[in-house]
């Protein structure tokens, strides 16, 4: 008779930044994720309130409360933050980042993605390997996980030769949940917008992939991104010189993401509710003269945030990259 086969115990999961767009995406993640106890969700301005009061979609699924301390009994600690706000969260809790500490990190900030303080900057299909034996990752930004997804196959192979053109636009959720002019309902419906041209701050972790891959790579990335008037999704166009067919550059992308969970290359042209609700990036190939063109498409709150976080949790706990991650797109 075989043995009964032995239980795994519960990754114990703490959220801090709980009530925002990308922890509430967080949350409605791991409460469905077989291998994950949610132990706290902490939010100082929400303490004391149940997640559903805030993030209402939740009713029915959990009767959890907004905590104002944080349960130092975790295996893993999620940042919610916003950029900044990581590094004083550790400052205000006397945390020292030189020492090791008893649970893992992962933060959604832009704070750690200089890979200090022994963080790893955590995009699975760059850094799978040194993700899967970190405590400490940094997550990439929304904009930079779609630009990057499309780059890497042609920076790997030593390719990027001349300077890259992108042009993406994003969702409102990307701008986070604080109200601003830019995410009014009256001023983002039916409306587009560019916003910090050739200066976003994605720009700074993107250069760093690519030269991770690429040493030599001297050129210029020529970003501008847009405001959409849709709440979710990036939809990201680049396009470079590449001397190659259509088919090598077709056949260099499948080969550098044949392993790959979630990031997969379309042979006709994608629509950005393929994604939305999802964890994956789809890419689509053209190739115009000496020109090619990557199309790159991904929900902003999951692939670009926090179903990559949990990606990643997944990587450093030796699960499968797709535990609590098969979710539905909305398709209409």
């Amino acid at each position: 008779m075989n043995e009964p086969t032995k239980k795994m115990k519960k990754i114990e999961v703490g959220i801090v930044g709980g009530a925002g767009y990308t922890g509430g995406e967080l949350i409605r993640i791991l409460l469905q994720h077989p291998q994950v106890n949610l132990n706290f969700v902490h939010s100082k301005s929400n303490a004391g309130k149940k997640l559903y009061e805030v993030h209402t979609d939740l009713l029915g699924d959990t009767d959890l409360v907004f905590s104002h301390e944080m349960n130092n009994g975790i295996n893993v600690l999620f940042l919610c933050m916003g950029h900044g706000e990581s590094v004083k969260y550790f400052e205000h809790s006397h945390t020292d980042l030189s020492k090791p500490l008893p649970y893992k990190v992962i933060d959604l900030s832009q704070d750690f993605r200089p890979e200090t303080y022994d963080f790893v900057y955590g995009l699975p299909e760059l850094k799978k390997d040194k993700i899967s034996t970190s405590r400490r990752v940094a997550n990439p930004g929304c904009f930079a996980t779609a630009i990057q997804l499309a780059l890497l196959p042609l920076a790997s192979a030593q390719l990027l030769q001349d300077d890259i053109h992108i042009s993406a636009i994003t969702g409102s959720t990307g701008a986070g949940q604080a109200l601003s002019d830019t995410v009014h309902y009256t001023w983002r419906t039916n409306n587009i917008s560019i916003y910090k041209p050739f200066a976003h701050q994605h720009l700074k972790e993107i250069n760093q992939s690519i030269k991770y891959l690429q040493n030599t790579f001297v050129q210029k990335i020529h970003f501008v991104p847009l405001r959409g008037n849709f709440t979710r999704g990036i939809f990201a166009t680049i396009y470079t010189r590449y001397a190659g067919t259509l088919d090598e550059a077709k056949n260099l992308y499948a080969n550098y993401y044949k392993t790959a969970a979630f990031t997969h290359l379309s042979d006709t042209n994608p629509d950005l509710k393929q994604v939305i609700n999802t964890n994956k990036c789809i890419l689509y190939l053209e190739k115009h003269d000496d020109i090619l063109l990557i199309v790159s498409i991904e929900d902003n709150l999951v692939k670009g945030a926090s179903g990559q976080a949990v990606q990643n949790m997944n990587i450093m706990h030796g699960l499968d990259e797709t535990t609590g991650l098969r979710l539905k797109p909305i398709a209409f």
